[in-house]
């Protein structure tokens, strides 16, 4: 069968104005979709150079198809059921910062360059003082990004018209404020000279984004078919929804310089894009993390299995419009219609999103998603919210497990194993702690200052109740604990 490669895909030649730190399956459905449509309706003109930034993995496939690869959205549009697949064409390169370092460094010197587009999970975007400026490259992407800068600054002479433009999508608040940060601490650390700090300052730009679409993932129980369909070979076919947006706050307007408003695309430019992050955040990611990890103790193992769970799904359709809208400071109205999308999206016949991969880093992304609500809650409500307290029980409940094998914990379902990934630091408390009494269990989880900021014991009953809903899902399993205390 043919190989979808350039002949088949028929790529135009465009210079390279983006370099992309990470190759996975959301930036290459959604940033390098959009730019692909930009580039065919004419308002860009730019390709994209992908950047493996981390040592496991290897980008063969994209080798070996000329880094061409089919984006195909499915779900329901207007109320009907619609596919749409597109060859997308804008990746003009793989490379790899550690094993191909020289190759990847020649990107800071090109002259076309003037986008930096990263997602490294939530955990990327952090400071480490121990980073080393003479690692090839550095070990942090706020360090490979900062050496980076810092080659096109000598290479350019710092030429103020030489600065980029950072976007990156990691799911934290702020996220461009604190690359910046990061960024900048990086050049005091290692002694780059007031000159590069001046550069970065006056010359590149940081964007705080907010992206939104549901992304599968490659369809490993259809591939083949799919093949059949199309009449070539795509090795790096991704899913996903056709919901999607991007909302871009940025320091300076550059609307001008990367349209993407202008060819029809879900792209809003602000100057506060915090009331959109909110609302996203708290309401989709929130109902995903407080749900799915109950919802696959109860036996699903993907979203659409939850939704058409009676249990799970009136656990989830409560928790949204009881315990979270009524933390937030939008119109209600306006909250109501997004979670009625959100659910919508959830109900998405053509996503078969596994929980397993929404319960990656969990224990992070219950902080950043869930943690805000729960406070809230308290807050206005001053007692406890009961299924985001359960949220954290059954979070405890998937995380217990004892047994480490090649850096991941193994938990076990019904006799199955399962992996369990996340920091190395969770990791190892979960392991050191599951096996002690419910309370000391707890207890120290409650304590875990470390990701929750304070000593969450402190808060009145809230032991107690997790210490009830934890021994419920020991006694009797996760479905007929939901059942006894929220049907």
């Amino acid at each position: 069968m043919t190989i979808l490669d350039s002949s088949y895909a028929k790529k135009t030649e465009r210079p390279i104005k983006v370099i992309q730190f990470g190759e996975g399956n959301f930036l290459r459905a959604f940033v390098d979709y959009m730019i692909d449509i930009a580039n065919e309706k004419g308002e860009f003109d730019g390709n994209i150079a992908i950047v493996k930034p981390i040592q496991f993995g290897n980008l063969d496939r994209f080798h070996k198809q000329d880094c061409n690869y089919t984006v195909s959205l499915r779900g329901i549009t207007d109320g009907v059921a619609s596919v749409q697949n597109r060859i997308v064409t804008s990746v003009a390169d793989a490379v790899a910062a550690i094993e191909e370092y020289d190759r990847y460094a020649e990107y800071a010197k090109l002259d076309s360059l003037r986008f930096v587009v990263s997602n490294t999970t939530e955990a990327g975007i952090v400071y480490d003082a121990d980073d080393k400026f003479d690692l090839c490259p550095p070990n942090s992407y706020p360090g490979k990004l900062c050496k980076f800068l810092y080659e096109r600054f000598k290479h350019f002479n710092g030429d103020l018209s030489k600065g980029l433009v950072m976007l990156p999508v990691e799911l934290i608040d702020d996220n461009g404020i604190h690359l910046k940060e990061c960024v900048l601490k990086q050049v005091e650390n290692w002694g780059l000279g007031e000159d590069f700090k001046n550069w970065i300052n006056e010359a590149c730009i940081f964007c705080s984004t907010l992206v939104d679409r549901i992304v599968t993932g490659y369809p490993r129980d259809e591939d083949t078919k799919l093949w059949e369909e199309w009449g070539y070979k795509d090795e790096l076919v991704v899913t996903g929804e056709p919901f999607a947006l991007w909302v871009i706050e940025c320091p300076k307007d550059i609307s001008g310089e990367l349209p993407l408003d202008k060819a029809g695309l879900p792209v809003i430019y602000t100057d506060n894009q915090k009331p959109y992050k909110q609302r996203k955040v708290r309401i989709l990611n929130g109902a995903h993390t407080s749900t799915m990890l109950a919802s696959y103790l109860c036996g699903n193992d993907i979203v659409l299995q939850s939704m058409e769970d009676k249990t799970v799904y009136g656990f989830l359709h409560s928790i949204i419009y009881d315990e979270i809208i009524p933390t937030l400071t939008l119109p209600k109205q306006d909250l109501c219609d997004f979670a009625e999308a959100v659910i919508t999206r959830f109900k998405n016949p053509y996503v078969k999103h596994q929980i397993l991969s929404i319960a990656l880093n969990s224990v992070s992304k219950w902080v950043a998603r869930c943690f805000p609500s729960f406070l809230g809650y308290i807050e206005n409500e001053k007692k406890l919210p009961k299924k985001l307290t359960f949220s954290l029980a059954a979070l405890m409940a998937f995380y217990s497990a004892t047994e480490m094998r090649d850096g991941v914990l193994i938990g076990h379902r019904d006799g199955a194993e399962y992996e369990i990934k996340d920091d190395a630091a969770v990791l190892e408390f979960f392991a050191a702690n599951s096996s002690k009494s419910t309370k000391d269990f707890v207890t120290a989880f409650l304590g875990f200052e470390k990701y929750f900021g304070q000593d969450l014991n402190k808060i009145e009953g809230l032991n107690d109740l997790m210490c009830e809903y934890l021994d419920s899902i020991k006694a009797v399993g996760c479905r007929k604990t939901m059942e006894k205390y929220f049907a």
